[in-house]
């Protein structure tokens, strides 16, 4: 989901749509430490440490694709996908006999983790976002992804303050569709007016960053 200003086009994470996991839901696996058998009065001794999965390391510390940052809304596809969630007390908007949506920010989401990972929608699943993918195919360490994740909710904080200020504290709304609402306002003092064209700005940078980072540059999802 990403924002634009004024208007902003809402984005879904939807598995019916190439266009929005067309380039983040392979299966871009994690490489394997190759590890030499070794003796049975050995192998306690020497076993290697396990390597935590990128997703155990980047994905719980960021949340970014759950709380209303890069998406609007998750596609659900199937009767029992809706029927699940909507027994855990999820709101689900219907649009069809077998899809529905998912509004964000997520009522699942519990900080920066999921709080029904064990059934998380498919297209959750699926979703790999673009810094978790050059992590896996090392092209970032993960040191430097922690870094943008860290820089990235640094710069939502920011913002989120900017709208608070401004008045606008519906934190059940997406980020862009609550920038956008502020950003169509009218009117105010001096000092509002000047507020707006910060958020506006600030608004711009975080743009930038999610889609170069979290997105992928100029692939932006309708």
């Amino acid at each position: 989901m990403l924002l634009g200003t004024p208007a902003l086009a809402s984005t879904r994470a939807g598995a019916s749509s190439a266009a929005n996991i067309a380039n983040y839901g392979q299966h871009l696996r994690v490489p394997r430490r190759q590890v030499t058998p070794l003796s049975r009065n050995g192998a306690i001794v020497h076993c290697p440490p396990m390597t935590p999965l990128l997703t155990d390391t980047l994905c719980t510390n960021c949340g970014l694709c759950c709380d209303g940052t890069l998406f609007a809304d998750v596609e659900l596809v199937g009767l029992s996908e809706v029927a699940r969630l909507e027994i855990m007390g999820m709101e689900v908007e219907n649009e069809g006999r077998n899809t529905g949506l998912l509004s964000q920010p997520c009522a699942a989401l519990r900080g920066t983790r999921c709080g029904i990972y064990a059934h998380r929608p498919k297209c959750c699943r699926l979703f790999e976002c673009h810094l978790l993918q050059n992590a896996q195919l090392g092209a970032v360490t993960v040191e430097r992804a922690m870094e943008q994740i860290a820089d990235a909710r640094e710069q939502i904080r920011q913002v989120r303050a900017m709208l608070g200020r401004l008045g606008n504290r519906d934190e059940a709304l997406p980020i862009k569709e609550r920038c956008a609402e502020t950003l169509a306002a009218q009117g105010g003092t001096t000092s509002e007016t000047k507020d707006r064209a910060d958020l506006e700005a600030a608004m711009a940078t975080l743009e930038k960053t999610i889609w170069n980072t979290f997105l992928g540059s100029g692939q932006r999802r309708e």
